[in-house]
C-alpha cells in the first residue's frame, strides 16, 4: 500500500477539474440546471415530487407532495390507518400495474406475494449464511446479483418474464435483508444463528419484523409504522439516483437483477439511502454536546458549529434537513413525524423528541445565518426515519436495507416502464477539457 500512497498526490492532481471549466461549457453539474433543478431526461407515469413551483423563473416554495400514479400518498397511507390494513402490498400493486386493486385483486396480489417470500432451495444456506458480510447492503446486492444464477430465464427480458422477475425479488427482499442480518450477527458478533421461515400470510412489515427477532414478537403498532414507513420510502420519481441508475441500466437491455443491483448499490450511499444513519450519529453527537436540550441558544450555537465544520463529522452539514425538491416540507418526513410521537410518548422518549423538533426548527434559520443563503430547507425523510426505528428495536445496520425493501417497487415500476417505452440507451456526453499531448518513447522520459 505504500507504493499505492505515492500516488495519491498525482491521482488527485490529475483529476481535478478547475470550476469556471463547468460554467463554460454549461455543464449541467449532477444533471442539474443552474437554479437546483433537475435536467429533464425522461417521462414517466409513476411517480411525481411537488416541493416547489416556478414563477416567472423563479422557484416559489409550496408545501411538498408526493404521488404515487396521480394518487396522494398521504391518502394511500391514511386510507390503511383508517381500514386498519397493511398498504405496502397495495403501494407495489398500484405502482407495478398502474391502478388499484379491487379486494379480491389485492387479496390475490397478497397471497402471490406470500408465495414467493421463500427462497430458492439451498440459496439461503449456500448465499447468504456461508457468505456473511459485515455490510447487509453489501450482501443484498450480492445476494440479488446471485438469483440470476437460479432464474431458469434471466436474459428474457420480456415485460411478462421481467413482471415475474419484480414480483418474486419484492417478496423476497424481506427474507434477504433478514437473513443476512442473522447472518452477519452470527459471523461477526458471534451470538446465536437464528433463522425463521417466512410465514406466507404475513405481509412485508409483518415478516421483516418476525424474521429479526428471535423471539418473532412484535406488536400490532410497530408493524403499522413499520408498514407506513415502508409506503412512503416505495418510491420517488425516476430522477433520484438509485431508481436512475437502474433507468439507465434497463436502457441497455441488460437483466433485471445486474439493474436491481445498480439500484442496491446507489442507495447504500451515505448522499442517498444512508442518510439516516448519518442522522442517527449526528444525534448521538448533539446529545453528548448539548448539555440542555431545551435551550434554544444552546441547541442552535452547536448547530452552527456543525455548518462550520467544526463539530460532528466536519461536513459542513447538518444531515435529515434540506432536500434536491422539497422546500417548505417533506410529506414523508411529517407523516414519520406524527408517528415518532405517538412512539416517544410510548417509550418515555418525550425529551428526545422535542429535540429533533427544536433541531427540525432551528436548522433552517441557522443555516440562513451560516450560509447566507435565503432557501427554504426542511426537514427530509431521513431526519425521523432512524429514530422511529431505534424506538422500535430495529438494530442501525438495517435502517438502509429497509429503505431497499421499501424501493425496490419503485426500481421494478420503472425498470418495467423503461423496457416498455424507454427504447434508447442512456448516453450523456462529458466534454474533454485534457489538451493533446505528443507520445514520448519509454526512454526518452524522464
Amino acid at each position: 500500500m505504500n507504493a499505492l500512497e505515492d500516488y495519491v498526490s498525482e491521482i488527485t492532481g490529475n483529476n481535478r477539474i478547475e470550476p469556471e471549466l463547468y460554467a463554460k461549457y454549461n455543464v449541467k453539474r449532477g444533471l442539474r440546471n443552474a437554479d437546483g433543478t433537475g435536467v429533464l431526461v425522461g417521462l414517466t407515469h409513476i411517480g411525481d415530487v411537488h416541493g416547489y413551483i416556478m414563477d416567472e423563473g423563479e422557484k416559489v416554495p409550496v408545501d411538498g407532495k408526493l404521488y404515487y400514479r396521480g394518487y396522494d400518498v398521504e391518502d394511500l397511507a391514511a386510507a390503511a390507518e383508517r381500514e386498519k390494513r397493511f398498504g405496502f402490498e397495495e403501494t407495489v400493486f398500484l405502482l407495478m400495474f398502474g391502478h388499484l386493486p379491487e379486494r379480491a385483486e389485492l387479496d390475490r396480489f397478497c397471497a402471490l406475494m406470500g408465495q414467493c417470500r421463500g427462497l430458492p432451495e439451498n440459496f439461503a444456506e449456500d448465499s447468504i449464511i456461508k457468505a456473511p458480510s459485515r455490510d447487509i447492503m453489501n450482501k443484498l446486492g450480492r445476494s440479488v446479483l446471485t438469483l440470476y444464477s437460479w432464474d431458469e430465464d434471466p436474459d428474457n427480458n420480456s415485460p411478462e418474464n421481467v413482471l415475474r422477475q419484480c414480483i418474486e425479488l419484492v417478496a423476497r427482499f424481506p427474507t434477504i435483508v433478514a437473513y443476512s442480518y442473522m447472518a452477519k450477527k452470527h459471523y461477526y458478533d458471534h451470538e446465536s444463528l437464528i433463522i425463521h421461515l417466512p410465514a406466507p400470510s404475513c405481509q412485508s412489515a409483518e415478516t421483516i419484523l418476525s424474521l429479526i427477532r428471535p423471539d418473532q414478537q412484535y406488536s400490532r403498532l410497530e408493524a403499522e409504522i413499520l408498514d407506513l414507513s415502508l409506503i412512503l420510502h416505495a418510491e420517488h420519481g425516476g430522477g433520484n439516483n438509485s431508481t436512475f441508475a437502474v433507468h439507465l441500466l434497463s436502457s441497455a437491455d441488460t437483466d433485471t437483477y445486474s439493474a436491481v443491483t445498480a439500484g442496491i448499490n446507489s442507495l447504500k450511499g451515505s448522499k442517498h439511502g444512508g442518510a439516516n444513519i448519518k442522522v442517527m450519529g449526528m444525534m448521538e453527537d448533539i446529545k453528548r454536546n448539548v448539555r440542555r436540550w431545551d435551550s434554544e441558544g444552546e441547541v442552535a450555537d452547536y448547530l452552527e458549529w456543525m455548518l462550520r465544520g467544526r463539530a460532528y463529522d466536519h461536513s459542513g452539514l447538518i444531515y435529515g434537513l434540506g432536500h434536491a425538491v422539497y422546500t417548505k416540507s417533506d410529506p414523508r418526513a411529517v407523516l414519520l413525524r406524527n408517528k415518532a410521537e405517538v412512539l416517544a410518548a410510548e417509550k418515555g422518549l418525550d425529551q428526545e423528541f422535542s429535540l429533533y423538533r427544536l433541531i427540525e426548527r432551528l436548522g433552517p434559520e441557522v443555516f440562513k445565518k451560516v450560509k447566507g443563503n435565503p432557501k427554504d430547507i426542511c426537514a427530509n425523510v431521513d431526519f425521523y426515519s432512524g429514530f422511529i426505528y431505534r424506538m422500535m428495536g430495529i438494530p442501525h445496520e438495517l435502517y438502509t436495507p429497509l429503505f431497499a425493501v421499501s424501493r425496490v417497487a419503485g426500481w421494478c415500476a420503472h425498470r418495467l416502464e423503461e423496457i416498455v417505452s424507454g427504447g434508447r440507451i442512456i448516453r450523456p456526453a462529458y466534454k474533454c477539457v485534457q489538451p493533446r499531448r505528443v507520445y514520448t518513447p519509454l526512454d526518452g522520459r524522464e
